[in-house]
């Protein structure tokens, strides 16, 4: 595992349901901006809660159900949801495609059942023990593991940055 990946962090739940879709995580109407992605940061989620943007911390995390960013392939989705500083998404489950665009653009991207965090928990995930820490609850849960090459994935900042680091795909 790569040695300057920042294993622990930290920062306040922002809950949402089941079914987020990538047309919630990145407007429609305002695909305009999808060539200033800063711009597009700035709405991101705005649809599923219109504060979401404007009460975010570098660092804190999203929190959701079930099938987390299905509908489109776009990748703007999870970009803007990097760019405005999100630390890590958590849901009990993703829409396979923005699983891979987000490990692809470096987004963490962690599976866990979320049904005991709430809104405006302070947590800490520690991506090596494989735990988050529900600070507000003292409780821990168990998320699933990610395999080597998507730690390498992401201490690279993505699959494109990775590739231009190492000239080809090496991930051993």
């Amino acid at each position: 595992m790569s040695q300057d990946f920042d294993y622990i962090k930290k920062g306040k739940a922002f809950k949402f349901g089941d079914n987020i879709s990538t047309d919630l995580i990145a407007p429609g109407r305002l695909f305009h901006l999808r060539n200033d992605l800063v711009e597009f940061s700035k709405h991101v989620l705005e649809d599923a809660d219109p504060e979401f943007a404007s009460k975010l911390q570098k660092g804190d995390f999203v929190v959701a159900g079930n099938n987390f960013g299905l509908g489109s392939s776009r990748e703007h989705a999870p970009q803007i949801i990097k760019i405005a500083g999100v630390g890590a998404v958590i849901a009990k489950s993703y829409a396979r495609i923005f699983y891979r665009n987000a490990i692809n653009i470096g987004l963490l991207a962690l599976e866990c059942d979320t049904d005991k965090i709430d809104a405006g928990d302070e947590l800490e995930v520690d991506i090596k023990k494989g735990i988050i820490k529900d600070l507000t609850k003292n409780i821990e849960l168990e998320i699933m593991p990610l395999p080597d090459v998507m730690i390498k994935l992401l201490n690279d900042g993505g699959l494109v940055e990775h590739l231009n680091k190492n000239g080809d795909f090496k991930l051993d």
